[in-house]
């Protein structure tokens, strides 16, 4: 099938991977534009920009989908469907009503429960036992259109959001080569009007840690590790301080490379590195 396929952070990857190995024609990859990262500031591509690069795909990043002649090169493509996962830009009505079997994202909750930009931290937060992906056909409301497929898995009672994160990134990539496979067969359901909650963007005072946290032994049933974005530590002696995260699981990623990073074991204050955690605890309990 011929598609164009819209998004940007490292969630939308794997997505992209399995359509090109499904067989799909990819007439063109849409992302957000090349933004300053960095020490230096120079200009850092998403993930999704740097993968479609290696796989030799065509790259498109307009800062916005409103004037006519980003609307024209859209049309332009001639495509069947548009694949939308985490883009990061609204598409204008012109855009949606384009492609043939229209605009079909992926959204990693399970509908109407969590619309919005943070469901897999909200989930967690809220102490969700199960969660999920869906297909949805996109229309102008905010996550509000018909649901083609849906899949549901459960939430570990120690998963942390990272973990989340990648393990609803396969899910959404399975489920939209399945639903890309029967299309023409699947009926699309409309989300029933209760049990709609939105999923706010999470806000700076969010991510500040707490150190005077009571133990897991004091802490409510539901609460569950949360990696934060942008996790920022406060002391008496000092002023905020970015908490740095640079180790996750044995890896080294900075925040831009993965923002969904849980704490690290370690953290730096006033020249001297004290320890996150009691001895034999994870630091992603404090997040």
């Amino acid at each position: 099938m011929r598609l164009v396929f819209m998004g940007s952070p490292d969630f939308s990857v794997p997505v992209l991977d399995a359509l090109v190995k499904a067989g799909h024609e990819i007439a063109a990859v849409y992302c957000q534009p090349p933004r300053p990262a960095g020490r230096g500031k120079k200009e850092r591509p998403t993930a999704v920009h740097a993968r479609a690069l290696e796989l030799g795909l065509d790259v498109r990043h307009p800062v916005s989908l409103k004037s006519e002649e980003a609307q024209k090169d859209f049309a332009d493509l001639k495509p069947e469907v548009a694949v939308v996962v985490a883009y990061g830009l609204i598409l204008p009505q012109a855009i949606l009503d384009t492609p043939t079997y229209g605009c079909l994202n992926i959204h990693a909750s399970l509908l109407p429960r969590w619309r919005g930009a943070a469901p897999i931290h909200r989930a967690i937060m809220a102490g969700d036992t199960d969660t999920g992906v869906c297909i949805m056909q996109m229309e102008a409301g905010l996550d509000t259109g018909p649901v083609l497929l849906r899949t549901a898995t459960q939430i570990g009672a120690e998963e942390t959001t990272l973990q989340l994160h990648d393990r609803l990134s396969a899910l959404g990539s399975e489920a939209i080569v399945t639903a890309l496979d029967t299309l023409p067969t699947l009926t699309p359901v409309a989300q029933p009007d209760t049990g709609v909650t939105y999923a706010e963007k999470i806000r700076k005072d969010e991510a500040r840690i707490d150190w005077t946290q009571s133990s897991d032994e004091d802490r409510p049933s539901n609460s569950r590790p949360v990696s934060l974005p942008g996790s920022v530590v406060r002391t008496q002696r000092s002023a905020p301080q970015n908490s740095c995260l640079p180790h996750v699981r044995g890896e080294r990623r900075s925040r831009r490379d993965h923002p969904y990073a849980s704490a690290c074991c370690l953290w730096r204050w006033r020249g001297r590195t004290a320890a996150l955690a009691k001895s034999g605890q994870s630091g992603a309990r404090y997040l």
